[in-house]
This record gives structure tokens, C-alpha cells and sequence, in this order.
């Protein structure tokens, strides 16, 4: 780890600016799972730390929609529905608390959603 690594924190409230900022090296090198979303909720990047984490190696997301494909279990009022509403009130960064993982359905999540700089938006995942 370098020191942008160790200085990112998942409660930091400038974590989407920061987010925004890193290289792809960067973002896989967090201590927590890192997803990023296109504005249809296709996935355009997705980490290596979120994959090893959730156990979702060695599979990849590119291009999949996260919330139909990837993460069907996260297509409810409670994720998706919060996230898209939050996202149609403006900039987005909302927490919430999931239950459910690749590799453990009864692990808790906590998870940030934000709106990203280039469009679309953040999740942040800490296990």
C-alpha cells in the first residue's frame, strides 16, 4: 500500500471526490470493496478487493448491469430503489446496511452509494 491508500477511508465525506481522483491501481489496492457503475447500472469498474472480498473471483462484471445481473439480490426498494431515488434528488451519497454476499448470504454490508464525477455512481462496500 501507498499513502493515498492508507489515507481513504470508507466514512470519509469526501470519499467521492477521492474515489474520482485515483487511478484503477488505486482503487483495487482499498481496503474495501470498490464498484462503479455507468449511468444505465452497467458495471465499469469493479476491483480486485470487492472481488476477493464478496468471493466473487475469478469472475468478471464488465459491461453486466450490476443490479439485474451481478447483484440481483440488491434489486429491491431497499437498495436499488433508495440509490435511484436519492439519484433523482440530486448528488448522491447515501449508506446502507445489506445482508448478503457471493460467498456468505448472512454477512453484513455496509454500503455507500455516490454519485460519480464522470456520471453514474459509486459503490463502496465494507465488509
Amino acid at each position: 500500500m501507498n499513502a493515498i491508500d492508507t489515507q481513504v477511508s470508507f466514512d470519509d465525506p469526501e470519499l467521492p471526490a477521492r474515489l474520482d481522483a485515483m487511478t484503477d491501481e488505486q482503487l483495487h489496492r482499498l481496503p474495501f470493496g470498490v464498484i462503479g457503475l455507468d449511468q444505465e447500472g452497467k458495471v465499469r469498474f469493479y476491483s480486485d478487493t470487492e472481488a476477493r472480498q464478496s468471493g466473487a473471483a475469478p469472475r468478471t462484471f464488465g459491461g453486466m448491469h450490476f443490479f439485474e445481473t451481478v447483484a440481483p439480490c440488491m434489486n429491491n426498494e431497499e437498495v436499488r430503489g433508495r440509490i435511484e431515488h436519492a439519484l433523482s434528488e440530486g448528488n448522491l451519497d447515501l449508506e446502507i446496511g445489506h445482508t448478503g454476499d457471493f460467498s456468505d448470504p448472512h454477512r453484513f454490508l455496509r454500503i455507500r452509494a455516490m454519485s460519480c464525477q464522470k456520471g453514474g455512481l459509486w459503490l463502496a462496500h465494507q465488509r
